[in-house]
């Protein structure tokens, strides 16, 4: 089944689910894009490497972030139902301006290579994306506060990973289902279906290069697991897709607790944390930040952190115990 059979045959036919469609299209098509160029990559001329600069986070701008910046924002403009986006890669949200963007309903935030730091040594590399409907009178451009809602507000959120194949995982609030990429046609194609999370898990993905100055909380989390749960083991890859896709299938935890360099937490709260923890949700699992639910944080800035937890339920509460 494609992408859009089964998104036709799972959701009514109204007009807020067509917009929600045209949307997910959009995404889709600028993933095959940006899939065919990673492929490539190596082959090609001026794509490899640093760009020069350093984007509003203040990492270094890889030529590829830019390449999948543009492509999706170009496929977000053209597709008639986004009104704005917010990414990774602009200091501020954009506004299309457009006669049809302005009456759109939808706003997207994304980032559009996650774990780009990883691309000069073939790691495998995602996007996440989360997808709101507009608060401000339609028929006029976007603003901030279009942007600045809960996690709970979100009507769609997924990731792209591009690995071994290139995977479309995405929820409405219905379940996570997952589609694999046939790049001989460019058609997405539901290859997991209904994802859930293993009821327990052993892994656990954590940089801890920086365990030094972690909270003392978080140390003493890592400790007793490690000293109790012999079956205990790490993975981590560095890119916050993969690891997260995997302990979704094998079962674990995912921690971005702060530390002396990031005091706020170093994942962006909402591109890449209230996207993922809306999936995590879905599949099962939970999301906090220390003791709150991810999902009810109130953004302050396009571009706020916070510290990110995610994963298993029973790993998810044996950590609370320690925060």
């Amino acid at each position: 089944m494609t992408i859009h059979d089964f998104f036709e045959a799972e959701y009514s036919d109204s007009a807020n689910q067509r917009n929600i469609w045209s949307v997910l299209n959009a995404i889709t098509k600028a993933a095959v894009s940006v899939s065919d160029d990673l492929k490539k990559a190596a082959l090609l001329e001026n794509v490899l490497g640093a760009q020069g600069g350093q984007n509003i986070q203040g990492e270094d701008q890889q030529k590829l972030d830019v390449i999948a910046d543009l492509a999706f924002i170009e496929a977000f403009k053209s597709c008639g139902a986004v009104t704005g986006i917010g990414s990774e890669e602009n200091e501020a949200f954009v506004s299309f301006d457009t006669e049809i963007s302005k009456k759109a309903d939808y706003v997207v935030l994304f980032d559009p290579l996650d774990g780009s730091s990883n691309i000069d040594v073939n790691v495998s590399l995602g996007t996440i994306f989360s997808i709101y409907k507009r608060v401000s009178p339609t028929a006029g451009p976007a603003t901030l506060s279009d942007f600045l809602q809960k996690g709970t507000e979100q009507v769609a959120a997924g990731y792209i990973l591009y690995g071994t194949s290139t995977l479309f995982v995405y929820t409405t609030g219905n379940g996570v289902n997952g589609f694999t990429l046939n790049p001989a046609i460019g058609t997405f194609y539901l290859s997991h279906p209904n994802i859930q999370l293993p009821h327990q898990g052993h892994i656990y993905s954590i940089n801890e290069a920086n365990y030094a100055t972690f909270p003392e909380t978080i140390k003493a989390y890592l400790k007793d697991r490690k000293s109790k749960d012999a079956l205990y083991t790490t993975r981590y890859i560095g890119s916050m897709v993969s690891d997260i896709h995997r302990n979704m299938f094998k079962g674990g935890i995912y921690l971005y607790p702060p530390n002396q360099k990031s005091p706020e937490g170093k994942l962006r709260l909402l591109y890449e944390c209230n996207p993922m923890a809306f999936i995590i949700e879905q599949a099962g699992g939970t999301a906090i930040s220390m003791k709150k639910r991810i999902l009810e944080i109130d953004p302050t800035s396009l571009h706020q952190r916070v510290p990110f937890f995610c994963g298993n339920r029973e790993m998810i509460s044996a950590l609370k115990a320690f925060l």
